[in-house]
């Protein structure tokens, strides 16, 4: 808990300073029936630092947290054992910041990290080139529907029913300001995805289409033929990944055509830390570099023929390029894109795909172990750690009465679908 040392006197001069008779006038902008006209009820005015200290690690104490139970948790946040040197590395002093330089060329040490979570990420997704990551994967795929509004100077994007509620949650939020047009559907508890709809939707219109890969329902569709449908009508393909590890068993999405890959790297180096914070993974075609959000690290020498790194690319509007700026994200995750790339480069190739078939082999005896339940439906017929099964009463009791014995449950589709009555039933497990 931090100190504020500032008095009441410290405290009237700055606000003579900005002009504000009271700190209430700081507030005029955010809507009355919003703010608060008493304090919070049942929390005191003041306390001792051990009341405080006492009083939050009890609260803290009711949280069930992942390595406590078993965990079967997914949906987009997924938990990994992270090697211990993992935390040593990014701790280092060199290295124990979130934020980048703003005179990178001085900080070599960083703008390397970088340039190398770049390769892994470039690699990873099967593209040609990726920035020095986002905030996370939801507003790194609005960032990629934007870049495809620059891309093909149009402005519907259809997403597929299999994307995130949480990722599709964020577009609809930011499009609300822009000129953005989302075609959204809620997705069916069936064993084929939307690929034949989506394809069968795309017009000349469409400036891109968005699916995710595994999809939220942990389906894994080709994504070559809806990439050949989009390029057909001069669209372009964003595939979003939540789970990187995936792709050490199955296909990258830039293999198949995608034009644009996204998603969340918080699977590899990152623990759940309740929700955040998390690192945002961006790759595109070389072609489309200067429509990519973001900061890029690039390779070069110095005077002296040595080599060297600067910062290539930062379209940001803090660096002059102001409205122009292909971005708004403010700065990069970058702590969290370290411990990303530190645990890349400890596992290795070979490594990752020995993690990806482990947890795909503990996946299918998991299924196995649930189909043989009277009344229990295994929605998927393929899928990589992560699948739905269809319960005879409704998922989110059930995931509550689990929880209520200690055991994390999964995740039901009620709450992230809470409108649609088909999917109350629907319960996703890794």
């Amino acid at each position: 808990m931090r100190y504020l040392p500032l008095s009441d006197a410290d405290r009237s001069a700055m606000l003579q300073t900005i002009g504000a008779a009271t700190v209430d006038d700081l507030f005029k902008d955010v809507p009355t029936g919003a703010l608060l006209s008493r304090p919070i009820e049942g929390l005191p005015l003041h306390a001792s630092e051990l009341s405080v200290e006492r009083q939050l690690s009890a609260l803290a104490r009711k949280n069930l947290t992942a390595g406590e139970a078993p965990f079967f948790l997914g949906c987009g946040a997924y938990k990994h054992h992270i090697p211990a040197s993992v935390d040593h590395i990014i701790q280092r002093g060199e290295f124990l910041t979130a934020y980048t330089p703003y005179q990178p060329e001085i900080a070599q040490g960083t703008l390397q990290v970088l340039f190398e979570f770049q390769t892994q990420v470039a690699r990873l997704y099967g593209c040609e080139v990726a920035n020095a990551s986002m905030y996370d994967g939801s507003t790194a795929m609005w960032e990629a529907i934007v870049m495809g509004h620059r891309i093909t100077c149009r402005n519907k994007t259809i997403i597929s029913s299999g994307v995130h509620p949480h990722y599709v949650s964020v577009a609809k939020t930011m499009a609300k300001f822009t000129e953005d047009r989302l075609e959204t559907s809620l997705p069916e508890l069936s064993t084929e995805t939307d690929a034949g709809k989506l394809i069968a939707s795309i017009d000349s219109e469409t400036s891109a289409v968005v699916v995710q890969y595994p999809d939220i329902l942990g389906r894994i569709t080709d994504l070559a033929p809806i990439a050949e449908a989009a390029h057909a009508n001069g669209a372009i393909l964003i595939a979003v990944v939540t789970e990187p590890v995936a792709l050490g068993l199955i296909k990258s999405p830039g293999e198949m055509g995608a034009d644009i890959v996204v998603g969340e790297g918080q699977s590899i180096g990152v623990g759940l830390q309740f929700g955040g914070p998390y690192v945002g993974l961006f790759a595109t075609r070389e072609k489309y570099v200067r429509q990519m959000p973001g900061r890029l690290a690039g390779e070069t020498v110095d005077a002296e023929g040595k080599r060297g790194f600067v910062l290539t690319l930062s379209t940001r509007e803090q660096h002059i390029r102001r409205e122009k700026a292909t971005s708004n994200i403010c700065t990069n995750s970058g702590l969290c894109a370290l411990a990303f790339s530190v645990h890349m480069s400890l596992l290795g190739e070979k490594g990752l795909r020995q993690l990806a078939q482990l947890n795909h082999a503990r996946a299918c005896e998991a299924a196995d172990r649930l189909a043989g339940i009277p009344g229990v439906r295994v929605v998927n017929d393929s899928f990589f750690n992560e699948f739905t099964i269809e319960l005879p009463v409704e998922a989110r009791p059930a995931v509550h009465h689990l929880a209520e014995k200690g055991i994390l449950g999964g995740v039901s589709l009620g709450r992230l679908y809470p409108s649609a009555d088909a999917l109350q039933k629907g319960w996703s497990l890794p």
